[in-house]
């Protein structure tokens, strides 16, 4: 029996010489980090007054603090995201949750997705529209059913029965996307689909998301979006489809975008950057910039993204004017950043 123990003992360090996970102490913690996104577009400082400034600055500097201090004391990733996301879907700033834009036929329509960069699990829902957490329901499809993707009246129903809050469908009006749609709607009217492509970009999109990685060194990512400014025939974009919008991989990253969906999903953009870095071994910048600058950017596709990496390096890249984005890497300070020429 005792030359049956030392030849286990032997195999066992043969087997974390191989692997330098099993050396790993359990009381080993990994360096932690958050992103988060508020959407891309037009976002210049000649468009936004001082205090509106302030109020977008410190909406987000909430949402990352509040999915930070999960991290700092120990939770998930997952949990961490989904805190920071919903702060950001309860604002009327943002276009998800409470600021969701407008259909065509004057109502709301959400999306959302999210994944776990441990298991690879995922869930993700389109097209509700009474559903107060899109992200949250998200996060049921994804640990209470055997499904990724529920849309419409059936996540609704899903939505119910797991408990969820739901409400009416306006709850999620606000003056300001109102506005936004009725000045869509009088330049379709006069626009041909050539004219269209020129109009506002941020008409186009607009989301919010979070990334981040925790203590065990376990990536997630989240998007939640109440899609595009007078869209019709139920369209989908990208933020419930997992690969375009969110992606999520211990081995590589987790991606959480913002950008003209229809490019997003063409390019498989989130699991693109991943890939890349797990693949061809690039770095998180050179990753993303690859990606936001060289693929899309030349296609016409207009965007951003945020990407944590599997050893905690953040970068947000975007090919916008601007970008409501925010950080905590480790110990440090926020960092939150509007413009193009602000700090990553």
């Amino acid at each position: 029996m005792k030359f049956i123990s030392s030849m286990s003992a032997l195999a066992l360090l043969a087997a974390a010489a191989m692997s330098p996970a099993i050396l790993a102490s359990d009381s080993e913690t990994h360096p932690i980090a958050i992103a988060i996104h508020g959407g891309a577009g037009t976002i210049s400082r000649a468009n936004l007054t001082a205090e509106q400034d302030r109020a977008y600055r410190a909406k987000l500097k909430e949402a990352v603090d509040a999915g930070h201090q999960i991290l700092a004391s120990g939770g998930a990733s997952m949990e961490a995201i989904i805190a920071a996301i919903q702060i950001l879907e309860d604002s009327p700033f943002f276009n998800a949750g409470r600021g969701a834009v407008y259909t065509y036929d004057g109502i709301h329509e959400l999306d959302a997705s999210i994944m776990d960069g441990a298991t690879r699990e995922a869930g993700a829902v389109a097209g509700v529209t009474t559903v107060k957490s899109p992200i949250a329901l998200a996060e049921k499809v994804m640990t209470n059913s055997v499904h990724v993707m529920l849309s419409g009246a059936g996540a609704e129903q899903f939505a119910a029965e797991q408990g969820l809050e739901l409400v009416e469908n306006s709850y999620f009006n606000t003056d300001q996307r109102r506005q936004q749609l009725e000045r869509v709607k009088a330049a379709m009217e006069q626009a041909n689909q050539q004219a269209m492509a020129q109009l506002d970009v941020d008409y186009k999109f607009g989301t919010v998301g979070a990334v981040a990685i925790d203590q065990q060194g376990n990536v997630a990512a989240g998007t939640s979006t109440g899609g595009m400014t007078a869209k019709r025939y139920g369209r989908v974009g990208d933020a419930p489809i997992i690969g375009a919008g969110t992606w999520a991989d211990n081995e590589s990253c987790a991606v959480s975008a913002t950008g003209h969906g229809e490019y997003f999903i063409r390019y498989h953009v989130a699991a693109d950057i991943c890939n890349r870095m797990k693949y061809l071994g690039e770095d998180v910048q050179t990753a993303g910039d690859a990606v936001i600058f060289d693929t899309l950017l030349p296609a016409g596709g207009t965007g951003g993204v945020i990407i944590v990496d599997h050893e905690g390096n953040v970068h947000m890249p975007f090919n916008t004017e601007g970008m409501y984005r925010a950080k905590r890497v480790g110990d440090e300070a926020a960092v939150v950043s509007i413009y193009a020429d602000e700090a990553q």
